[in-house]
């Protein structure tokens, strides 16, 4: 019994040292992407590469809070996904009110700097994917964390979407409405997320 208690504490250690070095791992990643997507974003006069950005700033406050939480139990897992939701849904309606900020004044963004600097994000992004992928399944806070990077690859190739309307259309148009399609997405996500997190925090609470 004892032998089989260690054994399955060393198993667990295990598995938190795996997960604690892929967060730090796109942790990282995310936060150099949030800071050259900003910048490009403010250049560019782009709502999607800004609303893309601040999705990336929610990922590395969440990954953060993931990493915190890791070795920690069901209930402060429930309590980081919560925080990781509130973060998608405050991110959402902050993009719905820049996009409807360029209703009022608009001005069409460069395609050129979209384009790009999205695909760049597009690659960081399928690469973290790919690092969280064995996560998913693991526990509340990894699943939410992977649906994080999963939104990220949509609205990346959103952004690209944006770039190609900007430039076959010359306006502001296609780029308002990608940003907007990402903010729902963010909401969206934020709805799954809580819901999933509230069970696992009642579930434990009841234990």
């Amino acid at each position: 019994m004892t032998e089989s208690c260690c054994s399955s504490a060393a198993e667990l250690q295990k598995l938190r040292a795996r997960q604690s070095g892929t967060l730090k791992i796109v942790l990282a990643i995310n936060a150099v992407m949030f800071l050259v997507e900003f910048t490009s974003g403010i250049l560019a006069s782009s709502t999607s590469l800004l609303a893309d950005s601040l999705d990336m700033l929610g990922d590395v406050f969440a990954y953060g809070f993931s990493l915190y939480v890791v070795s920690r139990n069901d209930q402060w897992k429930a309590v980081a996904a919560l925080f990781k939701g509130a973060i998608m849904a405050f991110f959402g309606v902050f993009v719905f009110g820049q996009a409807l900020y360029k209703l009022f004044f608009p001005a069409t963004p460069d395609f050129e700097w979209i384009g790009t600097v999205g695909l760049l994000a597009l690659l960081a992004n399928a690469y973290c994917l790919h690092l969280l992928w064995k996560h998913r399944v693991e526990d509340v806070n990894m699943r939410s964390v992977w649906l994080c990077s999963r939104n990220d690859i949509v609205a990346n190739t959103s952004v690209l979407l944006a770039a190609a309307g900007v430039w076959v259309f010359n306006n502001q148009w296609p780029d308002l409405l990608v940003g907007t399609g990402i903010a729902f997405l963010f909401l969206r996500s934020a709805f799954s997320v809580f819901k999933d997190a509230i069970a696992v925090y009642v579930d434990s609470g009841s234990d």
